[in-house]
Parts: structure tokens; sequence; C-alpha cells
């Protein structure tokens, strides 16, 4: 049994949940996201005792496949929910001197010590926000939002020695120790 599956899914009242064959739609006030779902996988929206709509997810049948992908489907129908009313945001920090972002439209231009910036554009649904050396991004799709910012953090990632390059805000880069200076006995 999945202790994450169990739980129901709370609608607040500006979010539209639509479900059809093997497909479920959340509208809400920052947009519109769909997933398919899979035939092993039941929803049943109903009216919960508190006033509210909720969503239950539950196996059709007990199966492996079934209780292996419960737990899945509940979470990824919650970050729809979460995300059309919410949205995801996700904030990169760029160390190193003469290392810089800035906007050009919607794509993110990057000076990161090459001999030419890097241009990233922004997929639909995803914007991009730039001070100093804070980069933001955000977006109704958590697993969208999460790629982009992991493909911004890749194009020069953080080294151990002075600690230069793209990292997450709450990451810690360990540092390691430079050479040992030679002869010193």
């Amino acid at each position: 049994m999945s202790r994450i599956g169990k739980q129901p899914i709370t609608i607040p009242e500006n979010v539209e949940v639509k479900i059809s064959d093997n497909q479920i739609t959340v509208k809400g006030p920052l947009g519109e996201l769909n997933q398919t779902i899979l035939s092993q996988i039941e929803l049943t929206l109903k009216d919960s005792s508190n006033g509210q709509k909720e969503l239950l997810v539950s196996p059709k049948k007990e199966s492996k496949d079934a209780s292996a992908l419960w737990g899945l489907f509940r979470a990824l129908i919650f970050n729809m929910v979460k995300g059309v009313t919410d949205g995801f945001e996700k904030k990169l920090e760029i160390q190193g001197v003469g290392y810089r972002a800035s906007l050009q439209g919607d794509k993110l231009s990057l000076n990161i010590g090459l001999s030419h910036p890097v241009d990233i554009e922004a997929p639909k649904g995803i914007e991009f926000k730039a001070d100093k050396n804070i980069i933001t991004i955000s977006g109704t799709d958590k697993q969208l939002v999460g790629q982009i910012a992991a493909k911004i953090r890749d194009q020069r990632k953080p080294e151990p020695y002075k600690g230069k390059g793209i990292r997450y805000v709450d990451e810690v880069v360990k540092r390691k120790a430079g050479k040992k200076a030679a002869g010193t006995e």
C-alpha cells in the first residue's frame, strides 16, 4: 500500500479538474497542465465533508505495476495542482570574477569564462529573471523548471578549488585544499 497514494488531493476553488479516458487536465490561475494516466490507475473526484473537492487516486486492481505507479501519479497530479495555483521556482547563483547573466527578450545569456556567451532559450511556460548574480527560473511545471535549472547549472558546474561556477542558492560546495607548498619540511 502506498502511503503517498492513499492521501487525497484537495482541489482549491479556483482550480478546475477534468478527467477523460486516460487524460487529466488541471486548469488554474497560472495556466493549464495535462497528464496522461495509465489504465491501471483510477481517479475519483468527489466533494469532501468541509465543502472542498478532493481527488482520490487508487489502483484499479492489485498488481505489482499498479501499486508501483499509484504514489507516483498521486504526486504528479498534486504537483500539477500546486503548479497552476502557486507555481514553482528554482534559484541559481553565479560565482566567479567576470561571470554574469543577462536577459535578452526570453533568452538568458551567460558570460561564464568561455570564449563566447552561452544563450539559453526559455521554453513555453518558463520565465527567467536575472539580477546581479542570481538567476530565477519559474513556471507551472515542476519537472520542466528543474530540468532547465539543471541545464543552466551544467554550463559551468562549481569547481571545488575556488568555488567558481553556477550553483543552486542553497547548495554547499565542498572545497578542496590546493597544492601543498613543495619543499617545506
